[in-house]
């Protein structure tokens, strides 16, 4: 997916302080959404809980798009045409719809519902997303991970994966990337993480296993869901930092309840973040622009997509500002 606001934030994302892990019940961070409309005056709404000024990054994840549902005819669906990447990996969750994918690797795939698809970026690649004619509601996230420096100008590549769900007492998880609750996705990435879908029975409680040296983040789709002692509600993100060896979910509501678990390793790299580029100077940025107006070789060319290409917004008249995450407690 694209970021198509006019006016994208410009971001320099770096290094948190250190942190005094917790001991006992994890602290949770409360992260609000903002309402980003995609487009024009049909156009998609979603809602945005990373970046944020005071938590830019968890782990390696360093974008949260959260949208729906959302009937077609009402809205118009997905229907964003060939846009470019750097920098990142792209990582497409629905929980309903259909979306065709088209990428300058010359990729043509289906997006569907408890399937993960994750493209690369690098150097650079370009590609579109249309709901299908068939599709009548469009619900999902949409995620975008950091690749650390050594890997930034990785190869263009896409991977494909089916989980299988793991059911457990009142509960179920697709892990679409990383390990969870005995599950190891196969699909590759270039720094720690976890990627889960977690399904909660009314009233039910789940307590997980999980990585100390990750930090977390619990964004809730639909429900309330306490996360230790945290109220979530709908399209909240709870933050979890380093050091807890364990998650307790309760699902507060009485209706299922459903979350998207991430997790990784803190992202030790600054970077900036613009539109839809991941450099580390505005340098890296103001080039990668440059090189899409001009239909570079750099993106290539998104075949069987009839219609022109996204064009770039201006860039802001300003030195781009540091950014960090808050200093660890």
């Amino acid at each position: 997916m694209s970021n198509v606001e006019a006016e994208p934030a410009v971001l320099r994302c770096g290094v948190s302080g250190d942190d005094v892990r917790p001991t006992g019940v994890p602290r949770v961070d409360v992260l609000p959404a903002r309402d980003v409309p995609l487009g024009g005056p049909r156009s998609m709404t979603v809602r945005r809980t990373l970046p944020q000024r005071d938590r830019p990054l968890i782990g390696a994840w360093c974008f949260a798009d959260h949208y729906g549902p959302d009937e077609v005819t009402d809205r118009g669906g997905m229907a964003l045409p060939p846009h470019p990447h750097t920098g990142l990996q792209t990582v497409t969750w629905l929980f309903s719809g259909e979306v065709e994918h088209r990428d300058t690797l010359g990729t043509h795939a289906l997006v569907r519902p408890g399937e993960i698809n994750l493209m690369t970026g690098g150097y650079g690649i370009a590609h579109s997303e249309l709901s299908t004619p068939r599709t009548t509601v469009v619900h999902g996230v949409q995620l975008w991970v950091a690749l650390p420096d050594e890997q930034r100008n990785a190869e263009r590549d896409f991977q494909h994966h089916v989980p299988k769900p793991v059911r457990m007492k009142g509960a179920e998880i697709r892990v679409f990337l990383g390990s969870l609750a005995g599950d190891v996705s196969p699909v590759r990435t270039f720094t720690p993480l976890l990627g889960a879908e977690i399904t909660l029975e009314p009233g039910m409680t789940l307590t997980l296993s999980v990585d100390t040296d990750f930090e977390h983040g619990v964004l809730v789709d639909t429900g309330d869901v306490r996360v230790a002692d945290t109220l979530l509600h709908r399209a909240e993100l709870g933050y979890v930092p380093p050091g807890a060896d364990a998650l307790t979910l309760t699902n507060e509501s009485d209706s299922p309840a459903r979350v998207i678990l991430l997790g990784g390793t803190p992202f030790d790299e600054e970077i900036v973040m613009w539109w839809n580029f991941i450099g580390r100077t505005h340098e890296d940025i103001v080039k990668a622009r440059e090189d899409w107006e001009a239909s570079s070789d750099r993106f290539g060319t998104t075949e069987g997509f009839h219609g022109g290409r996204l064009p770039a917004p201006a860039l802001p008249n300003a030195t781009i500002r540091p950014r960090r995450n808050p200093p660890r407690r």
